[in-house]
């Protein structure tokens, strides 16, 4: 295990920047992977607090990223051993007009002028599978182009959310990147779940949807023994308290859930079927433990749900980059 590697070695635990960070999910997850946080950069005014309300200790910076100078986030006593990044999906997003560099809200770019300025010893973004698509070909081999430019190698990946135990299909696109020495020690997460053994909605749910003493809980629960399918946070132009376009609701409804608004609360006795989701329901659906809290109203607490990167997910990727990581200094101290 990466922890036990740097244990063993002494290693002080790595410093990871990250952009974007929304509700934090990655950041929760590159935690767990022991990697620590010299800062989080977030413009979302209810995200910025809900990171602050669950982790009073990171260093959550509130602005946009196209205009904060990387000064802001070069530490002289601290190398950065990882630059992550949740960057906007809408350029990409299969939901969207798919405008990729010609979408106002792409920062790839941004985020790869970071890159070279901080020269971190790694870099982690995610984004929608859209971006997978073969009309987006030209656009992933620039980034490619572009890292290895800077001196670093680096690789796509298409990871399910279910297999690493979260209970919706959701398919994010991640790059990974290190130097090229670093790299050939890196191996992609082993899935260590599939659709059939992640928690299915109902029995993840259960306990939730009886706790005001719903009378139709256990048969919604046995009806719903499935993973979810993927959560639709939109934007802050597009998107309100539902989950998502007519064909993620009928998605929903073969579930027992009414997709067509969020609930307020658990149901209570008599409340008929289907049944709408809460935002705390949502996040377990995410992966986000019960007592991680959200911050804003509900438009504003379901979006961060709905586009945040599945902590279980990023905590995969997070030990495989520390244990690349570690390679090349157990080399050096064996010399």
């Amino acid at each position: 295990m990466s922890g036990q590697s740097r244990t063993a070695l002494n290693l002080p635990a790595p410093v990871c920047v990250e952009i974007c960070a929304g509700a934090g999910g990655q950041a929760l997850g590159l935690e767990r992977a022991g990697f620590k946080h010299s800062a989080l950069v977030e413009i979302d005014t209810d995200a910025v607090r809900t990171l602050r309300a669950n982790r009073p200790g990171w260093n959550v910076l509130q602005a946009d990223v196209r205009g904060l100078p990387a000064s802001c986030l070069a530490f002289e006593e601290k190398e950065i051993d990882l630059l992550a990044a949740g960057v906007p999906c809408p350029p990409f997003s299969l939901a969207g007009k798919q405008l990729g560099a010609g979408d106002e809200r792409d920062l790839f770019p941004r985020a790869l002028n970071l890159v070279e300025d901080l020269r971190p010893r790694a870099v982690m973004i995610e984004n929608v599978k859209g971006i997978m698509q073969t009309k987006f070909a030209s656009y992933r081999s620039a980034v490619l182009e572009r890292l290895e430019g800077l001196g670093y190698a680096a690789n796509w990946r298409l990871l399910r959310a279910c297999d690493y135990g979260v209970s919706q299909l959701r398919p994010r696109a991640v790059l990974v990147a290190m130097a090229a020495e670093a790299l050939v020690h890196f191996a992609w997460p082993i899935a260590t779940a599939c659709p059939v053994t992640a928690p299915p909605v109902g029995e993840l749910l259960y306990e939730s949807m009886a706790s005001r003493g719903w009378d139709l809980a256990r048969q919604w629960a046995d009806g719903a023994m499935r993973i979810a399918p993927t959560l639709c946070g939109g934007s802050r132009k597009h998107g309100g308290a539902d989950l998502g376009p007519s064909r993620a609701r009928q998605a929903w409804a073969t579930l027992g859930v009414n997709g067509s608004s969020v609930a307020d609360a658990p149901p209570l006795p008599g409340t008929p079927l289907p049944v709408r989701l809460t935002v705390p329901q949502m996040a377990l659906l995410q992966g986000f433990p019960a007592d991680w809290v959200f911050s804003g109203g509900k438009t504003s607490t379901y979006r961060q749900v709905g586009n945040a990167f599945p902590p279980p997910v990023a905590e995969a990727v997070g030990r495989s980059i520390a244990s690349a990581l570690v390679h090349p200094v157990r080399a050096n101290a064996t010399t």
